[in-house]
Parts: C-alpha cells; structure tokens; sequence
C-alpha cells in the first residue's frame, strides 16, 4: 500500500513540475555587465527573457549628415534622461533609410558610460513591457525601450497594449525608462482615404476629425516627442556618399570621381536614402581596395 502511495506522489510531483514549466515566468534578470543593449525574446515555452547584444554597430553622432535637426532634439531628449532630468517618449517618423534607427544607436554609443541601456522589443511583445519595467525599475541605469519599424493593421492587440503604456501607466511610474519608436507611418496605422468622410466642421469653418482618425490620432499623440525625416536632396545624398566613403578610407580623388556612379546606384534601388548611400560606399570601398590591393 505504501508503495502505491509513494508512486502517486511521485506522479503528482512530476505533474506539478510540468504545470509550472507550462505556466508564464517572471522576466529574469540578465547579467547587466555583459552588454549595453539587450533584445527581449521570447523561448518556445512562452517564457520571455532578455538577451544581451554582445555586437553593436559603433555608429557615432558624428557620423549621420544632413539631419542635424533632428539629431539635436533626439540628443538633447536623450541627454536630459541620462541627467535625470525630465524627458519625452519618441516617435521617429519619415522616409525610409533616412537614420532614423542609427539616430538611436549613436545616442546609446555616445551615453553608454554615463549609464544609458538600450532594450529593444518587438511589437508583438508589447504587450510583456510591464514585466520587463519590472526587471529594470531598481536599476541605476537607464534604459530605452526601443521598438524599431513599429506600425499596426487594425484590430492588432499590441496597439492597445502600447497605448495603455504610453498613457503612463508603467512610463511615468518608472523614472528610468522611455520608449523610443521608429515607423514610418507618423500615426502609426494605415490611412484610407475614405476616413476623410468623417470629419466635420461647425458653422465658423472649424475643421474636426470623425471617430476614426481620432482613435489612430490618439496613439501617436502619446509619445511626448515627434522626430519627422524627410527624403534627401542630391546634394545632401552625396554629402552623405561622401562621408561614408571617407570613412572607409577612400582617397579623396575617388571619392570625387565616384559622384556619378553613385547617382546610378540612387537611381537604380529608386532611393537617395541614408541607407543606400551607405551600401554604395560600402560596394565602392570594397572595390577600390580590391583594385588598390592587385596594382
């Protein structure tokens, strides 16, 4: 009879165990020397853990032309944070390839020392932010949670995830952290052009959104600070062209001689963006050398 009973023991102990393996986990703390910026993910079990980012682009302030608007309000912000002064939620919006992504990446290589921590998390785990405030509330540091590309389709329940986030239910509580977003839709959701039936205006002329806009209007306006970027002109995308090159090494010579080549290059991908001056510099650079290297 003992036997009978010790063996149902050990079943309902290994039931047990699979029971609370199955069941959701607070976020672990990772070890906060091993990197300055961390990725949230989540395992196949649905347990989320922070991992740290052991190799991060060493993008400077001092390397991104042409934005120094926006550069200067994204560091200020950023600063103003790391003091522990008061400081706003982000929202980056614009053309693609314009920096806005690498904005933030050079902020977190500029004010790493003095403290700054960078956690970057999908959209589709938003919803996890009050555990991950958590793990970081009691820390000295202070940390960006940083949420790259985000946009949402309707009826996406990330979006009222975020929203209820923003409205300072865990931001405001917590001193030491913000989020920064980047999109390229400035009020996050798709428009159509039939929401501009919706509006209304009073007998003055005043002008007033219908329910709808109102609702994907209410989203963006959370965030404190709004960051918009623009395409680039010619000239600013060769400026750009010719930083990069320049900090690959390229000659100056070649650098000049390589302008026309690098409107082909614009023209051809369809962008005069950042992103693809920084390709072209980096397939010219990488040409230059090989040819340098066979003379």
């Amino acid at each position: 009879m003992n036997e009978k009973f010790e063996r149902l023991i050990d079943r309902a102990e290994q039931l047990m165990q699979r029971i609370e393996a199955a069941l959701p986990q607070p976020v672990s703390a990772p070890d906060w020397k091993a990197a300055i910026a961390y990725r949230y993910r989540r395992r196949g079990n649905g347990h989320g853990v922070l991992e740290p980012v052991r190799h991060i682009g060493s993008m400077a302030l001092s390397d991104l032309k042409e934005i120094d608007l926006q550069k200067e309000k994204i560091q200020r912000n950023t600063l103003q944070f790391v003091e522990g002064k008061p400081a706003n939620n982000v929202l980056l919006t614009g053309a693609r390839g314009t920096g806005k992504s690498s904005l933030i990446k050079a902020c977190l290589n500029t004010y790493a020392e003095q403290g700054l921590r960078l956690i970057e998390v999908d959209k589709g785990d938003l919803t996890d932010l009050p555990d991950i405030v958590d793990v970081v509330a009691d820390r000295p540091e202070k940390f960006i949670v940083f949420c790259d590309d985000l946009s949402f389709e309707d009826g996406e329940p990330g979006y009222k995830a975020l929203k209820s986030i923003l409205d300072g239910s865990v931001a405001a509580s917590t001193p030491n952290v913000l989020i920064y977003a980047t999109s390229n839709r400035r009020h996050l959701l798709p428009e159509y052009m039939k929401e501009n039936l919706t509006y209304t205006h009073t007998d003055d002329g005043e002008v007033h959104p219908g329910e709808v806009v109102e609702e994907k209007i209410s989203l963006s306006e959370r965030f404190g600070l709004w960051v918009s970027f623009y395409p680039f002109s010619q000239d600013e995308y060769l400026a750009i062209v010719a930083q990069w090159l320049q900090s690959f090494g390229v000659a100056a010579s070649a650098i000049e001689a390589a302008r026309a080549e690098s409107l082909v290059w614009a023209l051809e991908r369809g962008s005069r963006s950042g992103r693809v001056a920084y390709q072209f510099a980096r397939d010219y650079a990488g040409q230059h050398a090989a040819k340098a290297a066979s003379a």
